[in-house]
């Protein structure tokens, strides 16, 4: 079976064309950036080397689509006239639902009931979805929601401390990222060669988050309910005092829209670097330039990394193995030095060669260290089509 495995964001797409029959070979992949805006880009790629890019926005995800469906086709990637055998998503959230689902009205549904909490990913995936229902009429498509790979944590793990109806009624940390925890995690056993591992994952990019694996399940997580919480995100907020809020609408004057905006846009990296940029290596750059807020932006990051790996390596009872991924955890030794620093005694020890040279799938842990610290290139488009592969044929 072919399966089209789509990656959404705010203003992009970003997909890759699998045969699963063969192997999981990957025949081609495309990212459209700036969909809907004046400015943006685009890259297509098949497995021949067949390949097309310029700065030409898609003007809607419909429009992407379309570009993406004439690549494949003219490039002889799919047959003339034929369709991807599924198109699979990686979604984040909905209410009342996890897990892997046929993406049918009354689960758009629950994602639509709890687009409040996710304003910059539900809205714009529901869209994307419905364009591809109508582009591709009677195709299945599928969504691994990024809550799934949390849906087994522990009670105690996952609920808040409010009045026990409201976790009754679904308001719990369901946590994101959840393909990617999944495949780094996966990654790692098969590397180690046993599944009865301690593990830390840290998916660190322009939405971060740390998980604690035992076993392969995720037990825990820095993401909450919504993606405005856990480690500072790049124009995020994360976590902070739940009664600022009160504050700056009662004591500020400022309105919910204004609050709302702060914390989805200008906070994070972009707020602690003083507006700055929310772009983690511009951050940083300055950083080395003497710049004391962009300094602070850096620290803070790695810091809140650091706190979290200990919490972590408490929860588990003790840690075999770390990762990082994400375009930040993947290619910024210095953050990971950062964030490892003063963790010896966790057993954690970096090699400074190692990582300063480290490629995806490296070690970079010194020889002899109690942990081994990895650093892996994510690869979140084949944990949902897998995962669709698995729905389709049971």
């Amino acid at each position: 079976m072919l399966i089209l495995s789509c990656n959404v964001g705010s203003t992009s797409l970003k997909y890759r064309l699998y045969d699963m029959a063969q192997g999981e070979r990957e025949l081609a992949n495309g990212h459209f950036e700036g969909v809907g805006r004046k400015t943006g880009a685009y890259k297509q790629q098949t497995a021949e080397g067949i390949r097309e890019a310029g700065d030409e926005p898609a003007v809607s995800y419909g429009d992407a689509i379309n570009r993406l469906m004439r690549f494949l086709l003219e490039t002889g990637t799919l047959p003339e006239g034929k369709c991807p055998g599924c198109v699979a998503f990686k979604v984040v959230a909905a209410l009342g639902f996890s897990g892997v689902k046929l993406l049918d009205e009354k689960v758009l549904g629950g994602m639509e009931a709890i687009g409040a909490l996710l304003p910059a990913h539900n809205p714009p995936y529901i869209s994307a979805i419905r364009q591809f229902a109508r582009r591709m009429p009677g195709v299945p498509l599928i969504g691994s929601f990024e809550t799934g790979f949390f849906r087994e944590m522990p009670e105690y793990a996952a609920i808040y401390s409010l009045p026990r109806a409201y976790y009754d009624q679904g308001v719990r940390r369901n946590g994101a990222h959840g393909a990617s925890h999944e495949y780094v995690s996966r990654w790692i056993m098969e590397k180690e060669g046993r599944e009865d591992l301690k593990i830390i994952t840290c998916h660190l990019g322009g939405s971060s988050s740390l998980a604690a694996v035992k076993d392969g399940k995720g037990v825990d997580t820095t993401i909450g309910m919504s993606l405005q919480t856990g480690l500072p995100h790049n124009n995020r907020i994360g976590d902070i005092d739940p009664y600022l809020t009160f504050y700056l609408h009662d004591s500020l004057g400022m309105s919910l829209e204004e609050i709302k905006t702060v914390y989805a846009q200008e906070s994070g990296l972009k707020g602690l670097s003083g507006g700055l940029s929310d772009d983690f290596r511009v951050i940083q750059e300055a950083a080395w330039e003497g710049n004391p807020a962009a300094r602070t932006a850096v620290d803070a990051f790695a810091y809140q990394i650091r706190k979290q790996i200990g919490a972590y390596a408490a929860a588990l009872g003790g840690l075999d193995a770390l990762a990082f991924a994400g375009g930040i955890g993947q290619n910024n030794p210095a953050l990971r030095e950062a964030a490892t620093k003063g963790l010896s005694f966790l057993g954690i020890r970096l090699d400074p060669k190692k990582n300063e040279q480290a490629a995806p799938g490296s070690l970079i842990s010194s020889e002899g260290s109690p942990v081994r610290v990895y650093v892996v290139a994510t690869n979140e488009e084949i944990i949902i089509a897998r995962k669709a592969l698995v729905f389709l044929t049971a």
